[in-house]
């Protein structure tokens, strides 16, 4: 198939699929925006998994609009699969949550914590009415500025 390189020559090039089974790539080839010339490992991966006909009964059974999206995502999990070929996307997907879970109840926790702290700090230190003036004990008002106050801590 020809296509402009970016300084405006035409260059035969084939798309990966068409390098990989050693055929001419026709003009309205379904795989040539998706598996490009230059990037042959992603058809590889996925073509060990899914096989060159189901990836192109998969395209032509979908609308132009959400091939890419669906070629990223057998790429993607042809790639999990290889690294965990028991579990795969779903290893990854199990771990994630595993981490959700940890992270919700350390969260809860710290709430738990903050409440209890919060009950205890308004149960030991009463809180002043707007009218009642600040004296210390031994009758000398210093205001908010004492620095033995703890009424802000």
């Amino acid at each position: 198939m020809y296509r402009f390189h970016k300084l405006g020559k035409m260059t035969s090039t084939r798309c990966a699929v068409c390098k990989y089974f050693r055929r001419r790539c026709p003009p309205d080839c379904i795989f040539a925006p998706y598996f490009p010339h230059d990037n042959p490992q992603k058809f590889t991966c996925v073509h060990r998994f899914y096989g060159a006909s189901n990836i192109g009964k998969m395209l032509e059974n979908m609308s132009v609009h959400q091939r890419a999206d669906a070629v990223d995502s057998l790429y993607y999990e042809a790639k999990c699969r290889i690294q965990d070929p028991v579990y795969g996307c779903v290893g990854i997907i199990s771990t994630l949550q595993r981490q959700i879970q940890i992270a919700q109840s350390q969260l809860a926790k710290a709430q738990a914590e903050i409440s209890v702290l919060d009950a205890n700090f308004s149960v030991a230190e009463p809180v002043l009415s707007l009218g009642e003036p600040l004296v210390q004990p031994t009758g000398v008002d210093h205001g908010p500025d004492d620095p033995f106050s703890t009424w802000f801590y």
